[in-house]
Parts: C-alpha cells; structure tokens; sequence
C-alpha cells in the first residue's frame, strides 16, 4: 500500500479516534504546544464513557473538561510537570504527579516504570515520504510512540516541520485526526526593573561564543534582551521560544562557534509565537530532538561554554534551590532545571545561573531564607548550585564552604532582611 492509501485509510475524525483507547490506558500527552486539542476535547466530551484512563503530560496549557475532580475515576490527569489547568487540582490532591529530572522521562517509559499505552498528539502534515515531524515536543512523545499500543496524530497544517529526531512514519500510526486550529501562542513575560537588574548582572558574565539554555520566565528573557550585541552566541535548550528568535534576528546567534552540533541549535519543544514556528518550519539550522539527548547533561556538556539561565522561588543559605513547590504545595515540576545546571557544570568554561528576585510578595518575605520553608521540593541540589544572582549582585557558591556561602547569600539579600539573616545564620551556627 501507498503512503497516500495508508493515510487514508486511517483517517477519522476524533469521536471514532476514542475507540482506540481501552479502560484503564495511559494516554501519553506531549508538552505545551504539542498538546492535540481536537483529540482531547473529544476525550472530555466522551470521559464518563471510560473508566480508569490516565492522561500523562507535562505542562498542560489548555483547561479540557477532564481537568475534573467529579470523572477523576473516569479520566484522570497525572502530572510530569504542573502547568495552569493542572496545578489547582495538584494543590488539592486529586491531581497525581510523578517526580523526575525532564531527561530521564524518556527512560522511565522505554523501561516501562511509567505506562504507555497510547500517544495523542500534534503532528506535521506528512511529507513524501510518509513522514510527519512532532516538531512541537519531541520530549518524551518519541519514547512514548516507541512503547505504545497505538499512535494517534492530529495532523495540522499550522504544525511546522523540523529536522532532528522527530519523525513517525505513516506506517507507526492507527489513527490520524485532521485539524487546522491556529496553534496556541505564549508570550514573553512581563520584565519589570527588578529582572532587568538580574539580567544585566547575567549578561556580564556572558562571552561571546557561548551556547545557552534559557528557562522560561521573565528574568531569563530579561537576560536574552541584554545580549543582542554578544557575538556568535550558539543555542543547546530545552526550551526553542521567542526570547531566542530575537537573538536569532539580532544576528547575536550564529552557532559557529559551539563545539557540538556546530552550526546546528538543538531543542526538545517549542513554546511561543506563530513568528516562532514559522521560523522552525524546514529550517537546517533547528534540530528537534528527544529530551534524553538535548537535557541529558553529559551530551549537552561537550558545548563550552555552556551557559544555563534557570528561576527559582526559594534558595536557602547552603544553596538548595526550591523550584517548584510553595511549602508542601506543588506548583511546577522538575523539569530540566537539574539536569542544564550540571551540563554547565562539566562543560569546559561553562556557567550556571540560578536567578530569583531577593523577595516576595510585595516585599514581605525574603527569598532567601536560612532554611527552605518546611516541605518544599528541592530542585537543584547544594552540591549543583553554581551562581546566584539576584537584583542585588551575584554569589558564587561553588566550591564554597557552608560559611562561606551564607556570607555570599546575604551579601545578595534584599537589604531589609540581612541582619535577619545573619542573626538566624548565627543561632544555626552557620556563622
């Protein structure tokens, strides 16, 4: 059979797409922008007719109708990453989440520690080879197809095509669902002077000709606005999103001098506008690529150079970084921030920033405490920790003693809260 009888035969719309979804699957969901809306709004409208299916997904983006604590036993949603429709439910309880550094998600599936049995998601139309791309998150989705029972695709013309390992063949797939829904679009945070302090104190300490992983948030895009004029800067991310296409347009961005994959940028999704994934669309310079190979840090580590721009909430005065809990409430995930604060660490001349403004909520509460707030998820390890700045200069722990780095923490501290600090510190005996 031809590729073009093939995708004709499995086409169907997204109501009959359900059928091949069994009681009690785990329904693998790509990150953000990959997320297929057609499909997963069918899911919802049809969720009280299965039982004990799993939706697994990092960073939801859209609110669908099983985001609901009533059909939990119908349809349920776990959480490798919390975004916005899932974290209330995270908050409460009824939203279950799987803890795990972003680069290993791909393992955990292919050694079957994490379920999966069916794959929706956004694909590329296919092209004449019976190829489709899913550009949009490689992440996790390509060991998922691996793994699964079946393999369903919302084919959009709006999806771009990208080189790298990203690539299904029509002969992988038992159900393609057409759609041409405007891909949704996440734009650049808000920066303020606070984050442009930060950015300023990050860019300083930037070369040119070094490859960078930006997070996402408004200090790192705060960073990327203050080095249009660096030269030949190279781009090894999980992340590929506006911030990094101005520096494209700057000319700041070249890859010419990075030591792996030069002349090549590497991501494992996309999350922006639709500048962004135009841009994407057939472009030799971006290669998509499975989260196991662009996070895994001894990979990305063979970039000198390797500059790696990440937020965190809380850091206590031996480093520990919390970056995705508010006490013992979940509000993100992981993700890949372990993972690019090691590669920078083994990279040769390489950097990693930990960026956070010194305090919350109006000023209230120090971001830098003695000890992280009971119950909060460490992300980044003490013995990870690299630089942290703030809006009131830079600390560089590594390498440093316990006294030292509370020292250096304070000296960084909103000034309302230093003598605090240091008097807390003393009583602990860590000055």
């Amino acid at each position: 059979m031809d590729n073009q009888s093939d995708y004709a035969n499995k086409r169907m719309n997204p109501a009959d797409a359900l059928s091949l979804v069994n009681h009690g699957d785990t329904i693998v969901v790509p990150t953000g922008v990959g997320e297929p809306p057609a499909l997963l709004e069918a899911l919802s409208d049809r969720r009280r007719d299965f039982r004990d299916v799993t939706v697994s997904q990092i960073l939801p983006l859209r609110p669908y109708g099983y985001f609901d604590e009533q059909t939990q036993e119908n349809v349920r949603h776990t959480a490798y990453f919390f975004g916005g429709p899932s974290r209330p439910g995270g908050q409460a309880g009824w939203i279950d989440f799987m803890p795990a550094y972003f680069s290993e998600i791909p393992q955990l599936i292919d050694r079957g520690y994490t379920p999966s049995d069916v794959v929706f998601t956004l694909a590329s139309p296919m092209d004449e080879h019976g190829y489709f791309a899913i550009s949009l998150a490689a992440d996790y989705t390509m060991a998922a197809i691996k793994r699964a029972r079946c393999v369903v695709l919302e084919v959009n013309p709006n999806v771009p095509y990208t080189f790298g390992d990203c690539h299904i063949h029509i002969s992988q797939v038992a159900g393609l669902v057409e759609s041409d829904t405007p891909l949704l679009e996440v734009g650049l945070p808000t920066i303020g002077p606070v984050e442009e302090a930060i950015g300023k104190y990050v860019a300083d300490l930037i070369d040119d000709g070094s490859t960078l992983q930006i997070g996402y948030g408004a200090i790192p895009d705060a960073v990327v606005m203050q080095l249009k004029e660096k030269r030949d800067l190279g781009i090894h991310t999980e992340m590929f999103g506006d911030g990094i296409l101005t520096l494209i347009e700057s000319g700041a961005v070249t890859n010419r001098k990075k030591t792996f994959m030069p002349g090549k940028m590497a991501a494992t999704f996309a999350l922006g506008s639709n500048a962004l994934y135009r841009y994407m669309d057939r472009n030799p310079a971006l290669e998509m690529h499975p989260v196991d190979y662009t996070n895994d840090p001894y990979i990305a580590a063979r970039n000198d150079k390797l500059i790696a721009i990440n937020a965190t909430m809380q850091i206590d005065l031996m480093g520990q970084c919390g970056s995705e809990s508010l006490g013992t409430k979940p509000y993100s995930g992981t993700g890949g921030q372990a993972d690019f604060v090691r590669a920078a660490n083994r990279s040769k001349d390489g950097k990693a920033f930990i960026v956070l403004p010194s305090t919350a909520k109006g000023g209230t509460i120090s971001r830098i405490a003695v000890t992280l707030t009971p119950g909060t998820h460490v992300t980044t390890s003490k013995n990870d920790i690299s630089y942290v700045v703030t809006e009131y200069g830079v600390a560089q722990l590594r390498g440093k003693s316990a006294k030292q780095r509370a020292e250096a923490l304070i000296g960084i501290a909103h000034p309302d809260f230093r003598e605090q600090l240091t008097e807390q510190a003393r009583s602990l005996h860590l000055l």
